[in-house]
């Protein structure tokens, strides 16, 4: 063939190659459109409203549709919650969706709910508006409110839920509950102790059972957290009273056939008492000695064995060792029980634990508190070795603030094997506080309170209080605030603003005016000692006969002769400034603040007075109270006072600025009953005539003393035959105490009248009798009888944690007493808050 022929036939193979090629790729084209154009009308939809049909066929994906790839995108549209119905069928090659779409929440409404607020049931139900209605979250939703209901002690009630047809595919779904009646707690057993009787054990339990004061609280409703807290509760309580080896068998609710309501029984094996045995230290960490670290230890030989003191002396000896720079140890403590000897012998192991670190710190659910108020309550932070002693302080730390519901805090592994995560979990709670009190005493009359205040003040943690009171015999005002870390330390701060007004009464023959203000701090030394220190600035003025002020000359010269010289003359002063600054020691090793039964509480004060102002002086007061727990539930209160006040400088003391005691020091005796008085006033009354043997007891005027001292024992008990939930006890007590040494002026020879005015002259000067400590012989515009003799005197009280408050009633017989003394056989006190 010659070249030209060939030439022809390579160009047109070449050229039917290329017309195959693009026929073929031509022909492919269609075919995968046509495969799209037939996926797209192999499944039709239909039914739907809002939801869009491409959405739908995207849970088919691409073909093939096989049976079980068809049943997997069924199941996922059901998933959504988006459908009350979905059909898949075939036909004509075609896979047909038939949807009925599930309605749209218009709104949720609560009918029936009186004890239950709306706002209480929208937090616990999970349909919400603008959502789809799903049956089976409905039937949640139900058995959520019946649970609630529950909880408060509502075991019958009913929830129906009911659906309105407000068109276009809307609903409204409403809630119809029927409360039915409360099921209270009937009664509370426990079988198995011994050592605590059910009296005590029920004070250590929040459950409390129903009875006629129902209606003012909800502890009376059988809850299974609570029943689980109150379980813990009891397991701590023997813990630290040496019971090691208890155990709660078990804890049962029944439902009382009868309809009185739930009977919870717990079963409790007590076991033997111990005490401390040997309590060691043994220290695997070669710089850190055990002799360095065992003024840490809380738990000592001979005590009776205290868990709380073991986990107290496990957190002190963990942070002593952090400070000789040893962040990672950890104290192990071991206990080896002596069941003949009933000791426990505890050694504590120090070594070094893991090296892990905190790579951060993750705060979470806190809507309202500051993510830097919940940070400040750890000793460790980001960057700081992994101690989990010093995170379970912070979780208690937390737990004590009370602005949470929970607090939990759990890890999280981080980046590397080394570090961890912290997470803080916590809700927010309500910590606004809203009290109208009122109460009446023999002392101050009837009086009334209201009080608004903020512990959470905008999340901040700091408290807020705003209150003012008016009474019968005292009104006033006063605005607080508190900074629990000043400047970024472990230092509370705060200031107060207060205002108060007192009356004449038939114990004290004039009134006061007092305003001012201070600033305070407060420094935890340790977890039971507290340093407090204070600055007060305030002015105050004496009001004398301010009753008789427009009745005329006679009636007000009538009142002004029946008060004190001493008194007349502070109050001519006008009002005077006083400016003071003082601290406070205290000890708190009760087990208890609010119902201690044991331990003990000590207080040191003292204020000085003169860093300007118009006064100068120095007052110290102590006061130790000692509590013992007796045998019946029975608590033995010793108590201790004294104080003692002396002007310093060229000016005398204030009358004010004395003590002035009665039923605050010996129950018995009237307010300022006790200590130096003037009997002045009812010698002038009498024209002359000394007629001491009546002026004992009749317009004197107490004008208190610079030295008191006071002892007292008391024992509570309570009474079997009431229930523990009435709150009654009695107590029998005997005091003694005395009040003496009135170091004022004695003699006023140019005194104005304390109204500025002259209506009546001159002072009046009377004769003494031999029996005050004015020289005999002499006439004084002040006649003071001032003897330290033993005041003392025995009673019975009968407590009442009433409903409407503490109550507090007292009937003392008097055993001794100063001639001149005003006694006051019976005393009640007592108020609410609600």
């Amino acid at each position: 063939m010659t070249a030209p022929h060939r030439l022809l036939r390579n160009l047109a193979a070449a050229f039917g190659f290329a017309v195959c090629v693009t026929a073929t790729t031509v022909a492919g084209s269609l075919v995968v459109a046509s495969q799209a154009a037939a996926q797209s009308s192999a499944i039709v939809v239909e039914g739907n409203r809002r939801v869009d049909a491409e959405t739908i066929r995207s849970y088919f994906g691409p073909g093939p549709y096989t049976p079980g790839k068809v049943d997997e995108a069924w199941k996922a549209l059901y998933a959504t919650g988006l459908f009350s119905d979905v059909q898949v069928s075939q036909s004509g090659g075609r896979i047909i969706v038939r949807v009925s779409e599930n309605e749209v929440i218009n709104k949720i409404a609560f009918e029936g709910n009186k004890k239950i607020k709306d706002e209480v049931l929208e937090g616990e139900v999970q349909s919400k508006p603008r959502g789809t209605l799903s049956k089976s979250t409905v039937q949640a939703d139900t058995q959520r409110i019946i649970e609630v209901y529950r909880r408060s002690g509502r075991s019958d009630v009913r929830v129906n839920p009911v659906t309105i047809d407000r068109g276009n595919g809307r609903v409204d779904l409403v809630f119809e509950i029927n409360e039915g009646s409360k099921t209270g707690v009937k009664d509370i057993k426990f079988v198995g102790n011994k050592a605590f009787s059910d009296w005590k054990l029920k004070d250590v339990i929040s459950t409390t059972t129903s009875n006629w004061l129902s209606f003012l609280k909800s502890t009376d409703v059988y809850d299974p957290d609570r029943v689980n807290a109150d379980q813990e509760q009891l397991r701590r309580f023997y813990l630290k009273n040496g019971y090691a080896d208890f155990r709660i068998l078990a804890a049962t609710a029944e439902l009382d056939a009868g309809g009185g309501g739930y009977v919870i029984t717990f079963t409790i094996e007590e076991g033997e008492q111990y005490r401390f045995g040997k309590v060691d230290i043994v220290s695997n960490i070669r710089d850190v000695s055990a002799d360095s670290l065992r003024r840490a230890l809380r738990a000592q030989d001979g005590q009776i064995y205290n868990a709380e003191m073991v986990e107290k002396s496990v957190e002190n000896l963990t942070i002593e060792a952090s400070k000789s720079g040893y962040a990672f140890a950890q104290v192990r403590p071991r206990g080896d029980r002596d069941f003949e000897a009933k000791r426990i012998n505890v050694l504590f192991v120090l070594e070094e634990g893991p090296r892990v670190y905190i790579e951060r710190i993750e705060i979470r659910g806190n809507t309202r508190t500051r993510d830097w108020v919940v940070r400040r309550e750890f000793d460790i932070g980001e960057g700081d070795a992994y101690n989990r002693v010093l995170v379970d302080r912070a979780e208690r730390r937390l737990r004590n603030l009370g602005y949470f519901k929970t607090v939990k805090i759990t890890t999280e592994p981080a980046s590397a094997p080394d570090r961890v995560i912290l997470v803080v979990d916590v809700e927010d709670q309500s910590t606004g506080e809203f009290a109208i009190s009122g109460g009446y005493s023999t002392a101050d009359g009837v009086i009334a309170e209201v009080s608004l205040g903020e512990k959470n003040f905008l999340g901040r943690g700091q408290y807020v209080k705003v209150s003012g009171s008016l009474g019968q015999n005292a009104s006033g005002a006063e605005f607080s605030f508190t900074e629990p870390y000043f400047l970024g330390y472990r230092l509370a701060a705060g200031f107060d603003l207060y205002w108060k007004e007192t009356q004449t009464t038939s114990y004290t023959p004039y009134g006061t005016n007092t305003v001012g203000g201070g600033l305070r701090f407060g420094l935890p030394i340790t977890d039971e000692i507290t340093l407090a220190l204070r600055y007060n600035l305030y002015q105050r003025e004496i009001n004398v006969c301010s009753d008789y002020e427009g009745f005329g000359e006679a009636y007000y010269s009538y009142c002004a002769d029946s008060i004190s010289w001493a008194i007349r003359d502070a109050a001519a002063q006008g009002a005077t400034i006083t400016s003071a600054l003082g601290y406070t020691l205290s000890f708190n090793g009760l087990d208890n603040n609010l119902s201690p039964t044991s331990g003990l509480y000590a207080e040191f004060k003292q204020d000085f007075a003169g860093l300007g102002g118009d006064v100068n002086f120095i007052r110290t007061t102590a006061d130790v109270r000692h509590y013992t727990a007796l045998y019946g539930d029975s608590v033995l209160i010793l108590r201790g006072q004294a104080g003692y006040v002396s002007s310093w400088g060229d000016d005398d003391l204030d009358v004010l600025d004395n003590f002035y005691m009665g039923p605050n020091l010996v129950r018995g005796f009237a307010p300022s009953g006790i200590g130096p008085r003037d009997i002045a006033p009812c010698a002038a009354s009498n024209k002359g005539t000394p007629l001491y043997y009546n002026c004992l007891n009749d317009e004197t005027n107490a004008l208190g003393g610079t030295t008191y001292w006071g002892v007292s024992a008391e024992i509570q008990f309570p009474f079997a035959f009431l229930p523990k939930d009435f709150g009654m006890k009695g107590a029998i007590f005997a005091d003694a105490g005395s009040l003496f040494d009135f170091t004022g002026p004695t003699n006023f020879p140019n005194v104005k009248n304390f109204d500025g005015n002259n209506y009546y002259g001159k002072p009046n000067q009377v004769a003494c009798p031999a029996s005050a400590q004015n020289p005999k012989g002499q006439v004084y515009n002040v006649c003071v009888y001032d003897d330290n003799v033993v005041r003392s005197s025995v009673g019975a009280s009968l407590i009442w944690q009433s409903p409407f408050g503490p109550l507090r009633f007292d009937y003392a017989w008097v055993l001794s007493q100063a001639q001149y003394d005003q006694t006051q056989a019976f005393r009640f006190s007592g108020g609410t808050r609600f």
